[in-house]
């Protein structure tokens, strides 16, 4: 695992100090220097990237190619976010060394989904620019998964290159391994709530054969809204299971089959820690689904009517 620096200023040490003046804390993968030179940190949120651009709501993500002085280059996907609740500004002043802001906690998540074992992009940098009165900004950097594809893109493609009994097979084993990363998840009572095929992203080479195991080969993305809870436990488990269910509807080559293996498979094994799925939990799943559903054909019309 890459070492990481962690490069905080001295803390301001009274309340009104840091509530008028202004911080950056930062955290960068060792070689990220490297690539991305000297008081990267400074200009970070001013850098202009056009590839792969997208803007909305005060936040941004694109793709940032870097290139080090030998040559070596560095791929990774920058989300930065420019306005943040000014809430969590005041709270950063209150509690300096907490993560208040978007960039710093998903830093965290990506942090502790691989302690446990889970797959993830390699987080390069994250940073939070606390500003006077409450202001306050982020980013994050990760890794590109390159050669890797979202699984709504790469079961098709399995599907079309593989003949049906290999593909049935292939299916079976990746069935096995995401419900067995959902089941991780859950059983700890965390919760990823953003929990849709595309956040899944497995090799592009493996959708054109089949492998013995996908274990350890399935890479989840976008943990900002991953969060552990102690009360409500089953509404957040059902609405993962819903949210995943709900990207599958319409994907080539998944069947109801599919779906039912996958019950069976998030049932099963080690759910040390937390109580094994009920039944009334897979019809309340059910459920959530349609609405999603239902939801999505209302804005899909109203869009429509509005072109």
């Amino acid at each position: 695992m890459t070492p990481l620096l962690t490069y905080e200023p001295p803390l301001i040490h009274t309340f009104f100090g840091r509530l008028v003046g202004m911080s950056r804390r930062v955290h960068e993968a060792a070689d990220f220097v490297d690539y991305a030179g000297d008081r990267w940190a400074e200009r970070i949120m001013s850098e202009v990237i056009r590839d792969q651009f997208h803007e909305k709501q005060g936040r941004t993500i694109s793709r940032w190619t870097l290139t080090a002085a030998d040559g070596r280059t560095l791929t990774v996907y920058l989300k930065r976010h420019y306005v943040l609740p000014r809430v969590n500004g005041l709270l950063a002043a209150l509690f300096p060394r907490h993560a208040w802001s978007t960039g710093l906690q998903e830093w965290e998540h990506l942090e502790w989904a691989k302690s446990v074992g889970i797959p993830v992009p390699r987080p390069i940098a994250a940073g939070e620019l606390r500003g006077p009165w409450g202001l306050l900004q982020s980013f994050l950097a990760v890794e590109e998964l390159t050669g890797m594809l979202p699984l709504h893109e790469a079961i098709p493609l399995a599907a079309e290159r593989l003949n049906a009994s290999d593909f049935a097979r292939w299916k079976s084993r990746l069935v096995v391994e995401i419900a067995q990363l959902a089941r991780e998840l859950h059983r700890r009572r965390t919760f990823h709530k953003d929990c849709y095929l595309c956040h899944f992203y497995l090799l592009r080479d493996d959708c054109l054969r089949v492998p013995e195991t996908f274990r350890l080969q399935i890479a989840m993305i976008d943990f900002h809204r991953l969060a552990r809870h102690r009360i409500g436990v089953r509404w957040y488990q059902v609405k993962d299971l819903a949210q995943l269910l709900f990207s599958t509807v319409g994907v080539d080559g998944i069947t109801d089959r599919d779906r039912l293996r996958f019950w069976k498979h998030y049932c099963a094994g080690d759910w040390t820690g937390s109580t094994p799925p009920r039944g009334w939990i897979r019809r309340a799943v059910e459920r959530k689904c349609r609405l999603y559903d239902r939801h999505n054909r209302r804005k899909q019309a109203r869009t429509a009517s509005k072109s």
